[in-house]
Formats: C-alpha cells, structure tokens, sequence
C-alpha cells in the first residue's frame, strides 16, 4: 500500500516540475508526472531491498525528493535541447530558402 502512496507523490512531484520549468511546448504533458512516478517506485523498492522500514520518515523523503529532482532534471534538459535543435532546423531549413 505505500508503494502505491510513493508513486502517486512522485506523480505529483513530476507534475509540478512540469508547471514550474518553461518549455511547455516542447514536452508531452504526461512526461513530468511518468517520470516522476517511475522514479519514486524505483527508488521506494530499491530502498525496502535495502531495509528500510516502510514508516520511517527518509524513505518517504528519498523516494518523494528523488523523484522530483529527477523529473526537473530530465524536463530541464530535454526542453532545452529541444529548443536547441529547433533553433539550428530553422537556421538550416532559412539558409536553403534564401
């Protein structure tokens, strides 16, 4: 039952990271909240294989946290190397027209 608290808060995680980071054009509206929900699973499993107790408080923080740094992570990069390559296709796509 707390795996399934986990992936829901690194949904939510994902989800604000897709709100507060620009480039909402360029990403898919899902890919915040998937990433961050695929995140916080593998970290929750990853961390009760280690031992960790599920009511311990730094599962929940690790699981909650890592998630959302990887969700802003993941979107910062991929907005902006979408952005860059867009840039440098209309550059391209210009010079031929001209």
């Amino acid at each position: 039952m707390e795996l399934l608290f986990a992936v829901l808060g690194g949904i939510i995680c994902g989800a604000i990271a897709h709100v507060i980071l620009p480039w909402h054009s360029t990403r898919g509206q899902l890919l915040g909240p998937a990433i961050g929900g695929i995140t916080a699973a593998v970290l929750w499993e990853a961390l009760t294989w280690a031992g960790w107790q599920y009511d311990a408080t730094w599962i929940w923080v690790v699981a909650l946290v890592g998630a959302g740094v990887v969700a802003l992570v993941v979107e910062w990069l991929l907005g902006r190397n979408r952005t860059a390559k867009d840039t440098a296709f209309y550059e391209q796509v210009k010079a031929r027209g001209a």
